[in-house]
């Protein structure tokens, strides 16, 4: 026989921390966004792994539907161009999904939800949605009620656009047409059916600006939804002048015209979720949102905050790119407290930052407790530019303990 003696304060620590039902501490996120450029090549998403790993980053938000095409095996998409160089039975999806899990990182599946296409380089497949489906397409003011199945109205929205490069960044399908809706919701329905993803995460989930969609089809099913609302006289004088100006049902109700577009975009997100949680009720929805709520909602009828209250959303994923610390200590704060207790994932713009910028940064949104921080972006952080172990070193400074 012999005894052992150990310190009371000892045996109190050991049996708290083996308590049954004992909640352990939350795990910090620590993720990037990994552009579809990174998802073209097994090698190149081995690498990716490997440095996120060795970064101490334990989730990966990858670009699965970048412009209207698919990084994945899908039946509504063409698949992506830039995989032509590989056999058909890659599937960078699958890929990343079974080297990640094996690597125990968690990988959420990022869609782009309404912008579809660049201007400046329009997709060659013509199955791809821009040429299908034309009258889906948002159209700005300055093109209002174009006849989308007329031939130079693809050339003229593209060319319009161009001139836009600043402020708008592509072609976009609308929230506003129904037929453009349900298949997104049939993309995303896919992806969670198929994959065993984490989460997905949705991106440009938000009109290009405030003078978005006027195209022929939101101009009908506005004065479809305005029709039942007036008179009969006030009706009839309405749809006249409409032959003629298409904006008139538009100009005569428009603070109804910008409620109806921001909640079809919010009843867009409702669908997504719901086509995520049918098929993988296990899956975290998020989306990337402008950090400034007031800009969010009168700019690009984006609506996050009423999102997080209703629960539309788990995580609430701010891009604040600035590069000032100070504006991004106010909008992380600010998010905090719109976000209505739903996680708070701080996008940081590392694109934009030196690597002591951007580990200040995540510092900072640690301070003000935000749930997890998410990078923008591998592909940035890894350039020639800034040296292939760039994000390895900002890893082990603000993540590996």
């Amino acid at each position: 026989m012999f005894s052992l003696r150990v310190p009371l304060v000892v045996i109190a620590a050991l049996l708290l921390t083996a308590a049954p039902g004992a909640v352990p501490a939350p795990r910090e996120v620590r993720a990037m966004w990994v552009v579809r450029t990174t998802m073209t090549s097994p090698s190149a998403i081995a690498t990716m792994i490997g440095q996120a790993r060795s970064a101490g980053i334990n989730t990966l938000l990858v670009q699965v539907r970048g412009r209207g095409d698919a990084y994945y095996r899908s039946r509504h998409e063409p698949r992506a161009r830039a995989l032509a160089g590989q056999p058909e039975s890659f599937d960078p999806l699958a890929v990343v999904l079974r080297d990640a899990h094996a690597a125990g990182l968690k990988v959420h599946a990022w869609v782009n939800v309404n912008l579809v296409a660049d201007a400046t380089d329009l997709p060659e497949n013509r199955r791809h949605v821009i040429y299908r489906h034309p009258n889906w397409l948002m159209v700005p003011a300055d093109l209002a009620g174009a006849d989308p199945h007329d031939r130079a109205f693809l050339p003229a929205l593209a060319g319009w656009t161009k001139t836009q490069a600043a402020t708008v960044e592509g072609l976009y399908t609308s929230p506003l047409s129904e037929d453009a809706a349900d298949h997104v919701v049939d993309v995303v329905s896919e992806i969670a059916s198929r994959y065993a993803v984490d989460g997905v995460h949705f991106d440009y989930i938000r009109y290009p600006g405030a003078g978005f969609d006027y195209s022929r089809e939101a101009l009908h099913a506005f004065r479809d939804e305005m029709a039942p609302r007036v008179t009969k006289k006030d009706r009839k004088t309405l749809d006249n002048l409409q032959r003629k100006k298409p904006l008139a049902w538009v100009d005569r109700f428009p603070e109804r015209w910008t409620d109806y577009r921001r909640q079809r975009l919010t009843a867009l997100l409702r669908r997504l979720r719901g086509a995520v949680l049918a098929k993988r009720p296990g899956a975290m929805v998020s989306a990337a949102v402008v950090p400034d709520a007031a800009v969010a909602v009168s700019s690009r009828l984006q609506d996050w905050p009423s999102w997080a209250a209703e629960g539309l959303l788990d995580t609430v994923c701010p891009m604040a790119y600035t590069q000032d610390l100070a504006t991004f200590r106010k909008q992380i704060e600010r998010v905090r407290t719109l976000a209505r207790g739903r996680e708070v994932w701080a996008g940081i713009g590392a694109y934009r930052l030196t690597g002591q910028q951007t580990i200040q940064h995540i510092a900072a949104a640690r301070s003000l407790g935000a749930n997890g921080i998410v990078l923008f972006s591998y592909d940035s952080l890894t350039s020639l530019a800034r040296g292939a172990d760039n994000l390895v070193r900002i890893g082990q400074q603000a993540f590996v303990q």
